[in-house]
């Protein structure tokens, strides 16, 4: 069986004279995972982090990290966990290289020097390593925070929006970090509102919308069980209207007029792909290509959310 390094039960978050802002959560993390936890702004997800970290006090409920009660053995939970905060709060006037053994030695770690310069060339971050704070680029600081979080090497690392203001190239970067650091054993959860991130890196993907964990899924699973496929139809003329003769099949107008998309469920017993063409044809409508594609995890999130909007 897989070893949860991570449960949190019946977790919730309501501030006082304020909103609810994390309604019951349950969710264990094996050792080891990836779990991407995926929605917009203002969802909560910072909330749950935030209360597995120790930072914020949960109103019901219990967590703990690698055995330990993050509020009973706070100090014992803290030190399996590294955080990568969405705000660069870092001292400015500090030297790289100083910044990240300091926060190696506020966990009772020795300033292991080899240690720490595996993780900066890690993050190339090696050849800034005497270079202040201050006179980094935002990415290297995002960077500097990665290696702050790893410094007293923790068993869990989370990344609360680890990529949010960062061009897409550092972004490619981040998750060719997380998948490397996986392969040393690290249990990574992050929080982000790209779907591209979750779909990259996760091996489990939680969808939270208003405070509410609304499912965790293996990725593969969840695309499998809730993803539907799409036919769109080139059409030769564009219309104007979908005609009344297939409605039955509530196709879509894109594109100006100029695709016909159907949505199916590729595992049901009939998808009306043939009947849907035949009733095309009927209707005298040329078409000069035909594609059909799966959706996203894009596609999922929305469906989600909007259902419980």
């Amino acid at each position: 069986m897989p070893e949860p390094i991570l449960t949190v039960a019946g977790v919730s978050k309501t501030y006082k004279d304020g909103p609810t802002a994390l309604k019951t959560v349950d969710l264990s993390v094996n050792r080891g995972e990836i779990v991407a936890l995926l929605g917009p702004n203002g969802a909560g997800k910072t909330t749950l982090i935030s209360i597995i970290c120790g930072i914020v006090t949960p109103s019901s409920g219990s967590v703990t990290v690698a055995g330990h009660d993050v509020v009973r053995d706070y100090k014992a939970a803290r030190r399996a966990i590294g955080l990568v905060p969405q705000e660069l709060a870092t001292d400015q006037f500090e030297s790289v290289l100083a910044t990240v053994t300091f926060s190696r030695r506020l966990f009772g770690r020795s300033g292991h020097s080899d240690y720490i310069e595996q993780v900066l060339r890690d993050l190339s971050l090696w050849e800034k390593r005497h270079a202040k704070i201050k006179d980094l680029s935002g990415g290297m600081k995002r960077r500097v925070l990665i290696a702050k979080a790893l410094a007293h090497e923790p068993e869990i690392l989370f990344l609360d929006e680890p990529t949010a203001g960062v061009d897409v190239a550092l972004r490619r970067d981040m998750w060719k970090l997380v998948h490397r650091l996986r392969e040393q054993g690290a249990t990574i959860i992050l929080t982000t509102h790209y779907i591209e991130e979750a779909e990259e890196m996760a091996d489990r993907v939680g969808v939270i919308s208003r405070g509410e964990l609304l499912l965790v899924e293996e990725k593969d699973a969840l695309m499998a069980k809730l993803g539907k496929r799409q036919m769109d139809l080139t059409l030769v003329e564009p219309l104007a209207a979908v005609p009344a003769a297939l409605a039955r099949w509530s196709p879509t107008l894109e594109h100006d007029g100029r695709t016909l998309r159907y949505v199916f469920d590729a595992k049901a017993e009939s998808t009306g792909i043939p009947e849907l063409l035949a009733a095309v044809a009927e209707q005298h409508i040329a078409f000069k290509d035909l594609e059909t594609r799966k959706s996203s995890l894009e596609d999922i999130f929305v469906d989600l959310v909007g259902q419980r909007a």
